[in-house]
């Protein structure tokens, strides 16, 4: 699906670089867009290979969330970068755990596409905390500390690390 990358969801400057966002839908602008259409929530998901996801370090849920611009309401999103944190890391693995590094059930997984973006609008029962992990070809990393939410680029890449593996 194509996006019509001009018509700005939002415009983020930071040191002097103009970095436009979008989440419309093709053909539309902000005052062409009705509550019904933002007022549904459409069934996404990332799959391993798919091209169709967009604004890698973006936080996704920042359009993709009821009332948004985005299509579908994201429960979990973000993106997965390579070890030198530069490049996005397609086709990975997003994995929730009830337990620390790995322990526990395995609640969740959560494939990364091809363009090292997760998402889904599957219902999440996030409980009293979740841990992720992302595994990549060769290295699984652990997140230590648990989520009660799936806005994973609101924190990693702003306040703390990119998410990344290898």
């Amino acid at each position: 699906m194509k996006r019509n990358f001009l018509t700005a969801a939002s415009v983020i400057i930071t040191m002097g670089i103009i970095v436009i966002v979008s989440c419309k839908k093709e053909g539309k602008n902000s005052s062409s867009v009705d509550a019904n259409e933002t007022g549904k929530n459409e069934t996404k998901y990332s799959s391993t290979n798919s091209k169709e996801s967009h604004n890698m370090g973006q936080n996704c849920m920042s359009c993709h969330k009821q009332g948004g611009a985005g299509e579908g309401w994201f429960n979990v999103a973000g993106t997965v970068y390579d070890t030198a944190l530069v490049k996005a890391l397609p086709n990975a693995t997003l994995k929730l755990y009830s337990g620390p590094n790995g322990t526990g059930s395995l609640m969740y997984t959560i494939p990364v596409d091809g363009l090292g973006n997760f998402y889904t609008t599957q219902a999440i029962n996030f409980g009293s905390g979740l841990y992720p992990a992302v595994q990549g070809a060769t290295t699984t990393k652990y997140m230590n500390s648990l989520i009660t939410g799936g806005q994973c680029n609101g924190c990693h890449g702003v306040s703390t690390s990119k998410i990344y593996t290898q």
